[in-house]
């Protein structure tokens, strides 16, 4: 059977062309979202689940603008290491996605979705928007990051990543980096299944036909540029 994207993020992979882009990687992001959390969140400290955590490496800067932030992955040896890195982390907690959806309804302010909706398949994604609408209290704030359009070719995703490697000072490797991932088994899923695309105002009606209020915002979480982000929010109920 083919490997499923799942199980290539659970494995050894060459999304990072070195540790220091990994590093970079998950400091912007994570500065993004808190930013991102201090802006839609002004007078609380929220509770907020970032799910599609990926390794979170830098979710302690997220953390210091929440009251509590749960992170979850459906990964489950990339969970396992969240786990363990955020163990005696009071503010952290860390959820497996059944766990999330075991959640009490209303009680959370904020959820980020950052580079996560290429990797699922559109059924999928509507019936977490559901999951999420539940989860989020009465003027709660859904986040969509990364979003690609489908005018976003792999050369604009190669271009932003040896910007990102220019300004970062590991342009090299970015370029040695692109060499593999050519030959990479992200490649070949990428082929073989895909990456799910929306338009702007697709999305927008999407988030609208699931009961949020929606905008695009700029800037995208991240580097790339080329590719988008969403805040969705569940209106206030009479």
């Amino acid at each position: 059977m083919a490997m499923s994207w799942r199980e290539f993020f659970d494995g050894d992979h060459s999304i990072y062309v070195n540790d220091r882009h990994k590093l970079l990687h998950a400091r912007m992001v994570a500065g993004d979202v808190a930013a991102l959390t201090r802006e839609l969140c002004p007078d609380r400290r929220p509770v907020v689940i970032d799910y599609g955590c990926g390794e979170a490496a830098e979710a302690r800067t997220v953390a210091a603008a929440c009251s509590r932030l749960i992170l979850s992955d459906a990964a489950p040896g990339v969970l396992a290491r969240v786990r363990e890195r955020y163990a005696d982390d009071a503010a952290i907690l860390v959820l497996s996605p059944e766990q999330v959806e075991g959640l009490q309804a209303e009680a959370t302010d904020l959820i980020v979705v950052n580079s996560l909706l290429q990797y699922l398949p559109r059924a999928e994604f509507e019936r977490l928007l559901g999951v999420w609408r539940s989860l989020l209290r009465p003027g709660g704030h859904l986040v969509l990051g990364d979003v690609i359009p489908p005018e976003v070719s792999p050369v604009t995703d190669a271009a932003a990543l040896l910007r990102f490697g220019y300004e970062g000072g590991f342009l090299l490797a970015a370029g040695a980096g692109l060499v593999r991932t050519a030959l990479s088994d992200y490649r070949k899923l990428r082929n073989e299944l895909g990456l799910a695309t929306y338009d702007e105002n697709a999305m927008l009606s999407i988030l609208e036909n699931a009961g949020f209020e929606a905008e695009r915002r700029r800037p995208n979480i991240g580097h790339n540029q080329a590719r988008m982000t969403f805040v969705a929010t569940r209106p206030d109920e009479a």
